[in-house]
């Protein structure tokens, strides 16, 4: 149930589309403060539910029979702003967003805005720019400026781009800013001059309270050895391993590969593709771990990970602060590992009741993951939904609803994560068959 403020029956039937039923203390003071009126700013740390916190308010705001667009919402990276759009979708309010990021091409954007004026644009700072000296989009009716990760936008050297979207974007707007941490920058961007500050870094229900934290010993040497057998002891469960370099995140993926263990890599120097598949794979369960770099530290809604590992030692308070943010979110428990070379010393931002993890017992043979991935050559261009491929596996595959996992559509192609013990035979099933009376390629990806 929940309480303390109202909500309205659009967010309720959001809320109820999702499975959530109570609003933590931010989201709640969040909602209360938007219907205020007037700029603001929320800090709170990873993994409290700010997305829904920005998006929730906009059921009051944006009107599906109003023209023109009503939000825009900036993220600074485009699987940030996709995860948006995700979110958005999942709460089947009725109302068009169309997410803009770099990747793809702007004509294939131009189709998606041509096909209906949205209401909300969710989009990456470059992106969102770029349409707007080529006149691409109409903006003069904006009546929200949401700007996440604000403080992640600042890292990855946006300020300028921002203060470019800023200036072209309505004055009249009001902005939401939401950060993990507080910035000097802010006021840079709150043209009035005033906000309501809602600040709970310091009373939020953090992460790291329902966190466990563990030092492993090792040495160089056995170092990949040691991170082998520590996550053959998780015994399946989700688990994202930190490396600081691409060079390293290749190293270790390698390694935990060639050690039988369900891995898949994640960093900058993949091609978007790849990522995308990398984040379908472990957001699916079709693989364990994710070995990355801090790309992945922030934003992304992964919300069964139970296990970050620091294979290599973050580079400041922060970034252990950020990595850790990816378990225990919401009300769930996690446990922080990080490996210990030669006895050196510890950073001093580890808790101080930090505990020795034992590898010195029996090491389990590595989990396997229950379903795997499988391509299919046509997406939203084809007018095919998770709706089209969820029927089209049931009726000619055979497939009963528990035998598929979940299913994302991109623009050219989509995938599937499909029960293992029923993949072979599902397959055969479709072989030759097609979806929406269209020809395409359907198979199993085994890299």
């Amino acid at each position: 149930m929940i309480e303390k403020v109202n909500i309205t029956s659009e967010q309720r039937s959001a809320l109820d589309a999702m499975g959530i039923d109570k609003l933590n203390d931010m989201q709640q003071k969040a909602l209360q403060a938007f219907r205020e009126g007037g700029d603001m700013v929320v800090l709170s740390p990873t993994g409290t539910g700010k997305t829904l916190a920005f998006l929730l308010p906009l059921l009051e705001t944006l009107k599906s029979n109003e023209h023109g667009i009503g939000a825009v919402a900036v993220l600074p990276t485009r699987e940030l702003a996709r995860q948006v759009a995700d979110v958005w979708k999942m709460m089947n309010s009725g109302l068009k967003a169309v997410c803009l990021h770099g990747g793809r091409s702007v004509n294939e954007e131009l189709s998606l805005i041509k096909g209906g004026v949205p209401s909300l644009v969710i989009a990456t700072p470059g992106r969102l720019n770029d349409h707007l000296s080529r006149g691409t989009i109409d903006i003069k009716n904006v009546k929200v400026i949401i700007l996440d990760e604000f403080d992640k936008a600042l890292e990855l050297g946006f300020k300028e781009e921002m203060e470019q979207l800023l200036a072209q974007l309505p004055q009249k707007a009001r902005r939401f800013l939401l950060s993990a941490t507080d910035s000097d920058e802010l006021s840079r961007f709150l043209p009035s001059g005033t906000a309501t500050r809602l600040d709970f870094t310091d009373t939020a229900d953090k992460p790291q309270e329902r966190t466990a934290f563990y030092v492993v010993n090792t040495t160089q040497k056995e170092r990949l050895h040691a991170l082998a057998s520590l996550l053959c002891l998780m015994r399946g469960e989700q688990a994202i391993v930190f490396c600081n370099f691409r060079e390293m995140v290749e190293e270790v993926y390698r390694h935990l590969k060639k050690s039988g263990i369900s891995v898949t890599a994640y960093h900058g120097g993949l091609e978007q593709k790849q990522r995308e598949l990398a984040l379908y794979k472990f957001k699916s369960g079709c693989s364990t771990v994710l070995v990355c770099t801090d790309l992945a530290s922030r934003g992304l809604d992964i919300p069964d990970v139970r296990h970050v590992v620091h294979y290599q030692r973050p580079v400041n308070q922060e970034a252990f602060t950020h990595r850790n943010g990816r378990t225990a979110r919401w009300s769930a428990e996690g446990a922080v590992y990080m490996l210990r070379i030669d006895g050196g010393e510890m950073p001093e931002y580890t808790p101080e009741d930090i505990q020795g993890f034992n590898l010195a017992v029996s090491i389990p043979m590595p989990a396997k993951p229950t379903r795997k991935v499988v391509y299919i050559g046509k997406g939203k261009r084809d007018k095919i939904s998770r709706g089209d491929i969820a029927g089209f596996f049931m009726k000619k595959g055979g497939a009963k609803p528990d035998d598929l996992g979940t299913i994302v559509v991109y623009d050219r192609y989509a995938y599937v994560a499909i029960q293992n013990s029923k993949l072979r035979s599902i397959l055969s099933a479709v072989s030759g068959e097609k979806i929406k009376g269209l020809k395409t390629i359907i198979e199993e990806i085994k890299a």
